[in-house]
């Protein structure tokens, strides 16, 4: 459970440090592949073993962080247009409700149980995020960009699964650092080439903000993967109460962390949804 506590806080404090971009005018692109970088820096600075990248070549993983890396970069990139064409609550939404992905494949591939109870939390808590999200008055999203939230959701749920699948079947516990290295090593490479491309078009200017919003993102982003796949690996849970506990406070702490340091205002809507992720947090976790 502390490995779980650890992977929240570090998602929370990405939601601060995106939150101070605004503020500090960050290019977010950038900051973004600086901190694929810098994430990947702190996995090979965690790992114990000596990184020999032809024994890596040989790992029955190594494909995986190839694919979630390119992942990584295209579901970012998806979720930055869907906020800017339906919104950034329609994007959260999209982004958080995928946990039903994740916990529907752990209940049929690795044949874990739920109680009634915790079934419940579970719907519960699908609620909870859409109450909580809601931020954006009077928003119309043309039929023709549905499709934008259903690729955001679609994807984030394959992320989540995906971590599921590499530690259940293919990571032993020192292997983790690097795994969650190269995952994001890949995902620094696929955006750099992105960019490369864009560059093309626009210019690139390099700016110490963008080298500085990388580095406050890349350490907490690390350790929010990190200490997820430690949590899934621990067994104290099934993986879908996991997903379920870590996306649900991950929106309860960033909503409440908008309340304290950026003095966000919520609707009714907004606190039904705080109390109705705490009241799943406590059947799902308890139950």
């Amino acid at each position: 459970m502390i490995a779980l506590a650890l992977s929240i806080l570090s998602s929370t404090l990405i939601f601060v440090v995106f939150k101070l971009y605004d503020v500090y005018k960050v290019q977010t692109l950038y900051a973004i592949v600086m901190n694929y970088i810098v994430a990947c820096a702190t996995g090979f600075f965690l790992y114990n073993g000596s990184v020999e990248f032809g024994q890596l070549f040989n790992t029955s993983w190594f494909w995986g962080p190839i694919l979630m890396g390119m992942l990584f970069i295209t579901i970012f990139n998806l979720m930055a247009k869907t906020a800017q064409v339906a919104g950034v609550s329609v994007a959260s939404v999209a982004t958080k409700m995928s946990l039903v992905i994740p916990v529907i494949f752990g209940i049929w591939l690795y044949n874990e149980s739920l109680s009634w109870i915790q079934v419940v939390g579970i719907l519960l808590a699908l609620v909870a995020v859409y109450l909580a999200s809601l931020k954006e008055k009077h928003i119309v999203i043309n039929q023709k960009d549905l499709v934008l939230p259903f690729l955001v959701f679609l994807g984030s749920g394959i992320i989540d699964t995906s971590i599921k699948y590499f530690e259940e079947l293919h990571l032993t516990d020192s292997e983790v650092p690097i795994f969650s290295s190269m995952v994001f090593g890949c995902a620094a490479l696929s955006g750099l080439i992105f960019i490369g491309i864009r560059s093309k078009k626009t210019p690139i200017k390099a700016n110490y903000r963008n080298v500085l919003g990388g580095i406050a993102l890349g350490v907490p982003n690390y350790f929010s993967i990190y200490f997820l796949i430690i949590a899934l690996r621990s067994d104290i849970l099934s993986s879908a109460a996991i997903f379920t506990l870590n996306n649900v406070a991950i929106v309860m702490a960033s909503t409440l962390t908008g309340i304290l340091l950026f003095k966000e205002r919520l609707t009714l809507k907004n606190w039904g949804g705080v109390a109705l992720a705490v009241l799943s947090i406590v059947l799902v976790a308890l139950f």
